[in-house]
């Protein structure tokens, strides 16, 4: 419950920010233009946001049956821990992308999708990649996606118009040009704003599906691992040019795709690595000092204790 009106103030949010953007290029008439495109937005990004972000990342869904050991073992691995979480299977697909990332689209459990990059099935080893799934699945079980996913693509819709206005100016109230200076104003703006929404919502889910992916795979130190892996790739100055073309997808991953992407910064969808690791780290200690050992790998991690320290508090 506590998500769905997360999602429904977001949305009422991104709708106000796109019909002001509307007013200030095109005065009342392109207030109510976007009034109306906002509405047709909800619904398509309701029914059909998951769809639209896969095909821009020319996703392929693959199977357990799939010919390629590393990609039969990660469906194979996906569809096991979503029998394990209690959670209907989801679809899983592979991008053809060297940058190892993932992420998890749908608009509930039912309905849900997750997605890795081949660099991530071939940088991985098993147990990483299954620490990071488990993160994606935490994502589906807390009904995070239909947020993550709405988000993307109305705020996507925002940076559109923002650079519409940018191009042929905004009017005032009676309809006259404001120039170049309003035009500017919005183009700035309206990113900005959108953007803050995207790192409000974004940062908090990402421990919670740190902690949850925990849970699920029985493994905070793999993932962990894989954290530390994929953060050392993208910011080796590799460029994923399909995350570039549609930056407002960012917050969607596991680790920010944007090329020189900080964590903990002002306009950042993602903590801080480091932070996320500690945490991980935190959460194995102490299920290692509750059993008075330290913890096995790939066991199932109790959290409450750990819950109360970290950033998830």
């Amino acid at each position: 419950m506590r998500n769905t009106l997360r999602t429904f103030t977001l949305l009422a949010v991104l709708t106000a920010l796109f019909v002001g953007a509307g007013y200030a290029v095109g005065g009342p008439t392109g207030m109510v233009v976007a009034l109306l495109f906002a509405g047709v937005m909800n619904l398509v990004s309701y029914w059909n946001a998951d769809r639209i972000v896969l095909s821009m990342y020319r996703a392929v869904e693959v199977g357990p049956d799939h010919p390629e050991p590393l990609v039969r073992n990660y469906a194979a691995d996906v569809l096991e821990m979503a029998d394990r979480a209690g959670l209907p299977r989801p679809r899983v697909y592979v991008i053809d992308q060297d940058q190892p990332n993932a992420f998890a689209t749908g608009r509930d459990p039912a309905h849900a999708a997750v997605a890795a990059t081949r660099g991530l099935l071939s940088m991985l080893d098993r147990r990483e990649i299954r620490g990071v799934m488990g993160h994606e699945l935490a994502h589906v079980k807390h009904r995070d996606t239909l947020t993550m996913t709405v988000t993307a693509t109305i705020a996507g819709a925002i940076s559109a118009l923002a650079s519409f206005a940018f191009f042929f100016g905004g009017r005032d109230e009676n309809g006259r040009p404001t120039g170049i200076v309003g035009a500017l104003l919005v183009a700035l703006v309206a990113p900005m704003a959108a953007g803050l929404v995207q790192m409000a919502i974004s940062r908090g889910r990402e421990y919670e599906a740190d902690r949850g992916g925990a849970e699920i795979s029985g493994d905070p130190d793999a993932l962990a691992s894989a954290l530390r892996k994929i953060e050392a790739y993208a910011r080796g100055g590799y460029v994923n040019p399909d995350a570039e073309r549609h930056p407002a997808t960012a917050h969607m991953f596991i680790i920010n795709p944007l090329a020189g992407g900080r964590g903990d910064s002002l306009f950042s969808t993602h903590p801080s690595t480091d932070n996320r690791v500690e945490a991980l780290m935190a959460l194995a200690a102490d299920a290692g000092a509750r059993r008075g050992v330290a913890a096995p790998r790939g066991t199932a991690v109790p959290v409450t204790a750990a819950r109360r320290r970290g950033p998830w508090s």
